[in-house]
């Protein structure tokens, strides 16, 4: 059965003008309007951890809809506050700021870094840096602290004093003119779009000192890695890194729009009335449902599964390397995983991943010639041999 695409729809063309129409899902597969089934190992990028199909997750939205499906930010709700009491205990952190996307989450740290430098070290703290080949959105701010140049120069000029230095070189924090004009040090744990590469211990040291040093705050993009991902809650935590500020979105709410940025008390005391806002953000029905998908990664043994599911697919993967003789390096953590392959050059990359959705597996690219694994992370081990087993038939088949 070929996979069911339409073309040409009217959405904007800064997506694509061609798509494969997926019409449901059901656990860890998802199944086109044509009926061909598809082994996600993409999650809707890192949506989906648990999965499709939830009869829980729906019900719990559907409750809380017949309830209250909306206030605007002159009120609050039960679920929101509740929420937000959960979510500070995660870590140091006194309040949190609700969102819809990593973007508005990553803009919303980018503006209370901003704050706090301006309130504490003078009107020259503005500054940012962030590092190569990092991603952290597509409003003006978090585009302005992205690598990718292709994203940026169609939007150029974006914000100014904006640093990007080489990721994971703790002697390039050495070229920092002025460290005192830096408000906010912008990182990921492990880059998701820039070829899933993880900080190094010697960087972590490095950015939690300097920053320390210079009363910067150290924000941690979250987005992807955050909520279970890497086998832990927090993939910055689990590394040794004093984010100041972690964002959060992604599988944040099972599947629906809710992002958190997630700030110490040094932060919200310098907040007053009107500085932020959002219309969407925190809503009751978003909320709900993120609780109910926090019971569920924070529920006793669900975290470590992770860890072990990540540990069965990194012996897959090296199993079917071996087996070609294919010489691969496997990056990531927990069920945030890549696979680099030197012998597939990256102009092949797309032909995979197209062959991949042919053979019914959805996969997805990091950086130019990574291929990214995200899959749900409520998958089984079967599951998972099964896509390796499908990933390296067409990797086979175009090498």
């Amino acid at each position: 059965m070929q996979p069911y695409i339409i073309e040409k729809p009217h959405l904007t063309k800064n997506f694509s003008d061609k798509f494969l129409l997926i019409e449901s899902g059901k656990g860890s597969y998802v199944y086109d309007k044509g009926g061909k089934e598809y082994l996600d190992f993409g999650s809707g990028i890192a949506v989906n951890s648990l999965g499709y199909g939830r009869e829980d997750l729906a019900k719990a939205a559907y409750d809380q809809m017949k309830k209250l499906i909306h206030v605007s930010n002159l009120y609050t709700t039960g679920p929101t506050v509740e929420l937000a009491e959960r979510l500070v205990k995660t870590g140091d952190f006194t309040a949190v700021h609700f969102g819809n996307s990593g973007s508005e989450a990553n803009e919303a740290a980018l503006k209370y870094a901003r704050l706090y430098g301006k309130n504490k070290k003078g009107p020259e703290s503005v500054g940012f840096v962030s590092f190569s080949n990092g991603f952290h959105g597509r409003t003006m701010g978090s585009l302005s602290v992205t690598a990718t140049e292709k994203y940026k120069a169609p939007f150029s000029p974006l914000l100014s004093d904006c640093v990007i230095l080489p990721y994971n070189d703790p002697e390039s924090l050495k070229t920092i003119k002025y460290p005192q004009n830096v408000a906010g040090i912008i990182v990921e744990v492990i880059q998701g779009e820039g070829g899933l590469v993880s900080l190094s211990k010697e960087m972590i040291s490095a950015l939690n000192s300097y920053c320390e040093k210079y009363d910067i705050i150290l924000i941690a993009d979250e987005v992807q890695t955050g909520v279970g991902r890497t086998g832990s809650f927090f993939a910055s935590l689990e590394a040794g890194l004093h984010a100041d500020i972690i964002t959060l979105a992604k599988p944040l709410a099972g599947g629906l729009p809710l992002s958190a940025t997630l700030i110490p008390a040094k932060v919200n005391d310098l907040l007053h009335p009107g500085d932020h806002g959002t219309t969407f953000g925190g809503g009751p029905v978003t909320s709900v449902v993120a609780m109910s998908v926090l019971d569920i990664i924070q529920a006793p043994g669900f975290l470590q599964d992770v860890q072990d599911k990540g540990l069965y697919l990194d012996n897959e993967l090296n199993k079917s390397l071996k087996e070609l003789g294919l010489r691969g390096e496997i990056l990531g953590k927990g069920l945030l995983k890549g696979l680099k392959i030197p012998s597939i050059e990256p102009e092949k990359i797309g032909q995979l991943l197209n062959s991949c959705q042919d053979q019914g597996l959805l996969v997805l690219r990091s950086g130019q010639n990574v291929i990214r694994m995200a899959p749900p992370l409520t998958i089984s081990e079967k599951e998972l041999q099964k896509g390796v087993s499908i990933l390296f038939k067409v990797i086979k088949e175009i090498l």
